[in-house]
């Protein structure tokens, strides 16, 4: 049985470091794919050192850089990193019309020569992003899909477990909505620590205080690095999605989808659990909400709807 490919769109830091963790499980063929009039030859330098890690590391899959498509063709699944990353003080939003060229065009080259993918969108603003995807691939809702919620649960989840002092495996707790600083939504009432609730361990102020944190998970991480934004846990929450997918593990992890009812919410993507194997999408789940947290993830929705609507063609 051959086996399964990866194109990892984009190898910057983001995109080399998916595309170890990926090599590194030994599940699939790896792909980075560059424009080498930006990237130069930094791609094909990340996947000759990462080769070169196999003997000890114990994969056997390959793992390769291309500037063109031809080597991408055939993909399983797609991951788009590629676009300008944030820098300190710069919203997502600011992103948003270069990043939609780069992306329109990416994942129309990418489209025709693996018209089966399923594809991952991480390129920021995320939601959005995923309006210009499936438009440019003609592809169904079920085969593009946003990482946000992944990345942005795995920090709530991370400062949940730093304050109650447990495992970060132990708390379960999921971000869904938007994937802004300002529309992401931590489902306070459904977060439980071992079965646990969460109001039943921590105080209102330090749970407010974690919220807060989590929302503006991306921008402090920014602010630390001076130059670039946060690349190991997005990373992370990136190859759980993909693993699920390439390996079929049924896994419910929070992920960007094109809404269709989910929430009262309708043609929009936005954040809420989504079951995750072959095919990509295969089961979206509501969340029982509280009056205050559904308001906040409609909102969410209302935004990127706005935010599509300022997107050039």
């Amino acid at each position: 049985m051959p086996r399964k490919k990866v194109t990892i769109i984009g190898g910057g830091a983001t995109g080399g470091a998916m595309a170890q963790r990926l090599i590194e499980r030994d599940i699939c063929d790896v792909v980075i794919q560059d424009d080498p009039q930006y990237a130069g030859s930094m791609h094909h330098g990340k996947a000759l050192d990462e080769s070169q890690a196999a003997a000890w590391e114990g994969f056997s899959g390959r793992i390769s850089a291309t500037d063109g498509w031809d080597d991408t063709a055939n993909s399983d699944l797609i991951i788009c990193t590629a676009g300008a990353p944030r820098k300190p003080g710069m919203t997502r939003e600011e992103l948003l019309n270069g990043n939609a060229a780069i992306v329109r065009a990416k994942i129309s080259e990418a489209a025709k020569h693996s018209p089966n993918a399923v594809i991952i969108i991480f390129a920021n603003p995320m939601d959005a992003m995923c309006h210009v995807a499936m438009k440019a691939s003609g592809f169904p809702r079920e085969r593009v899909i946003g990482q946000g919620g992944a990345l942005d649960s795995a920090r709530y989840r991370y400062f949940v477990s730093d304050a109650v002092g447990v495992s970060p495996a132990d708390v379960h707790g999921y971000v869904i909505g938007g994937h802004t600083d300002t529309t992401m939504v931590p489902v306070v009432s459904q977060t439980r620590v071992g079965g646990v609730p969460l109001t039943d361990l921590l105080p209102q102020d330090k749970i407010d205080a974690i919220v807060a944190r989590s929302m503006r998970g991306g921008a402090e991480i920014t602010e630390l690095l001076k130059v670039g934004s946060a690349y190991f846990a997005p990373s992370a929450g990136t190859i759980a999605m993909a693993e699920a997918i390439l390996m079929d593990q049924r896994r419910l992890i929070p992920c960007s989808v094109y809404h269709q009812g989910e929430y009262g919410i309708q043609d929009v993507y936005s954040g809420t659990v989504c079951q995750l194997g072959e095919g990509g999408i295969q089961r979206t789940f509501e969340l029982p909400l509280t009056a205050d947290e559904k308001a906040k993830v409609v909102a969410a929705a209302a935004a990127t709807k706005e935010l599509v609507g300022l997107i050039s063609d």
